[in-house]
């Protein structure tokens, strides 16, 4: 919207072209979304406050959680008018990968809403039944992958359906650009067509699994945003390589046009998720709930499918990922054992992981900086396959 604004007065100004620079923008979104959820969080929080909406509190947990009950909870409300609001005055509108993150974000972010309206709302222990959320999550999740892998093939949307088109006409036998393959990272050359089917899977599980990775992990003051953050930025650099035709090729990752501009976006979601942070740090004032976790984590796996980067969100989301296998690895041990000898036995003192930490008795501000540690190690390792090939 700026952008159209500073073009249109750079015409008889030329200082105005400065906002051309994708790198200002996103500085600039970073800023907007720090600056709004500075403003409208105190408000917000006394809204959520009034109205009774107070995070309940599971019984079996760690005993020093009961004093959360009643914390205001769907403050990841703030985070998504601020990541909105920010992207919208700053990016590109005519970039169709904005727009494709953007309603993956918030078609997340409802889904969240929803399930979380129900539980604090009208008192629904359920919220949003788990068939009906995968459901959703589904939907949300094909429907961007099948666009994604068109997208970064096709220059334009009517590239895009007349690529669609022969697909299907080809009998779904029609071969994807080396662009679209699955990128190894440390190694310059290796990379695995996965097929459009393939791609599709692979991006359908990268989006639903990083978004309930994010939720699983989102137990602990402070402890699923800083995260975030950080692995959002760094997609943000990946982004704008990715979009930059000398540096893709100087850094031997596959040039996408037009995917520079989701670093705008990925600035925008840095700025939100701090603003957010500086309510949701211990003691917290607000929770994210899963209105902002569903709808950050789908975010982050949605820019990471059109950068080509799955396995370094992998590495670089070390936590989100431990937080999701301990819950498996806890789930299944349990059934197994229960199935073998009558009664279920854990591996964990509880899960998801940073539950069991509490039970070792490391207090949970420990339990989030050194997770926040972790991630900021992960992440730097996860930048260095920008060059180490």
């Amino acid at each position: 919207m700026l952008l159209e604004l500073a073009q249109w007065l750079a015409k008889d100004i030329r200082a105005f072209n400065v906002f051309n620079y994708i790198t200002l923008r996103a500085v600039l979104a970073t800023m907007t979304a720090l600056t709004i959820s500075f403003v409208f969080g105190p408000a917000l929080i006394r809204w959520l406050a009034a109205k009774k909406i107070g995070q309940p509190v599971r019984s079996e947990g760690p005993q020093t959680h009961l004093i959360k009950a009643g914390t205001p909870t769907m403050g990841g409300a703030l985070i998504l008018i601020s990541l909105g609001v920010s992207t919208l005055l700053w990016a590109d509108l005519s970039n169709r990968f904005v727009w494709i993150i953007l309603i993956v974000t918030f078609g997340y972010g409802a889904v969240g809403w929803v399930d979380d309206w129900r539980k604090v709302v009208y008192r629904n222990p359920d919220g949003l039944s788990a068939k009906a959320k995968f459901f959703w999550q589904s939907v949300i999740g094909i429907v961007a992958a099948v666009y994604i892998v068109f997208s970064i093939s096709a220059p334009n949307n009517e590239k895009v359906l007349e690529l669609f088109l022969q697909w299907v006409g080809s009998g779904f036998t029609l071969e994807l650009p080396s662009k679209a393959n699955l990128i190894v990272p440390f190694f310059k050359e290796v990379s695995y067509p996965v097929g459009i089917f393939g791609f599709i899977v692979l991006s359908y599980l990268v989006i639903v699994g990083t978004s309930n990775a994010v939720n699983f992990t989102d137990g602990l003051d402070g402890l699923a945003i800083m995260p975030t953050v950080m692995v959002g930025a760094a997609l943000g650099l990946f982004a704008y390589v990715a979009g930059h035709a000398v540096f893709s090729k100087y850094l031997l990752l596959p040039y996408i046009p037009g995917a520079g501009e989701l670093t705008v976006f990925c600035g925008a979601l840095a700025g939100a998720g701090l603003g957010f942070l500086w309510f949701n740090a211990y003691p917290a004032e607000v929770f994210m709930g899963d209105v902002g976790a569903l709808a950050l984590g789908a975010a982050l796996g949605s820019v990471a499918v059109v950068v080509r980067q799955e396995i370094v969100l992998f590495i670089m989301g070390g936590v989100f990922v431990a937080e999701t296998v301990s819950i498996m690895i806890q789930v299944t041990y349990f059934k197994y054992t229960k199935r073998r000898y009558g009664v279920g036995r854990r591996i964990f003192l509880m899960a998801p992981l940073h539950h069991h930490f509490e039970k070792s008795g490391w207090k949970e501000t420990q339990v989030v900086v050194r997770f926040w540690i972790i991630t900021i190690l992960l992440v730097l390792f996860g930048l260095s396959t920008l060059k180490i090939r």
